[in-house]
């Protein structure tokens, strides 16, 4: 990855940082800032299938959370780090380690949802789904943490190949 591109999700998360800094702590903003760190070193030249860096994925999920509901700093810090434990060779157990069990709970939650598999589009198996996210989250804020990651996946649909994009439409509209 040339390093324009590394700076491209730099200068997207001081964007997203001067609009939070005055929401927050300096305490919550250094580890929302450790968060980013951690997740752009840990998704290191990793590429969107749009060819963009993959941080810009994680920063576009946090953002959806301050900017659009007003999320606190667990859940700024889990969506920046949301990806790392699915896609990179971190594990929860560094991540509660290095950012305590709040942000690893959301950050575990996360990583479980996007595990499962949906191998029916039965709108009965989706309800089941549903209520199994509903009642194995520990807490509400995973859900909005992985509605925010869909959301963002579901604006950049565009770079994936047609019959993906309608697979990824319908799954959306069956279970989120």
């Amino acid at each position: 990855m040339a390093e324009h591109e590394k700076q491209v999700g730099i200068e997207l998360y001081s964007k997203l940082r001067e609009k939070m800094k005055d929401s927050f702590s300096s305490e919550d903003m250094a580890v929302i800032d450790k968060a980013f760190n951690v997740a752009n070193e840990a998704h290191g030249n990793q590429l969107r299938k749009s060819g963009e860096p993959y941080i810009i994925h994680p920063i576009a999920v946090a953002e959806i959370l301050f900017d659009e509901l007003g999320m606190d700093m667990p859940s700024i810090s889990a969506a920046l780090l949301h990806d790392v434990v699915e896609d990179t060779n971190y594990t929860i157990e560094e991540i509660n380690g290095l950012f305590g069990s709040e942000i690893a709970l959301l950050v575990d939650g996360v990583t479980k949802i996007n595990r499962m598999q949906i191998s029916s589009k039965e709108e009965q198996q989706a309800e089941s789904l549903r209520k199994m996210f509903i009642a194995t989250a520990k807490d509400v804020r995973v859900m909005l943490l992985k509605l925010a990651d869909r959301l963002h996946n579901m604006r950049t649909l565009s770079s994936l190949p047609h019959d993906k994009q309608i697979y990824i439409s319908n799954e959306t509209l069956s279970i989120y």
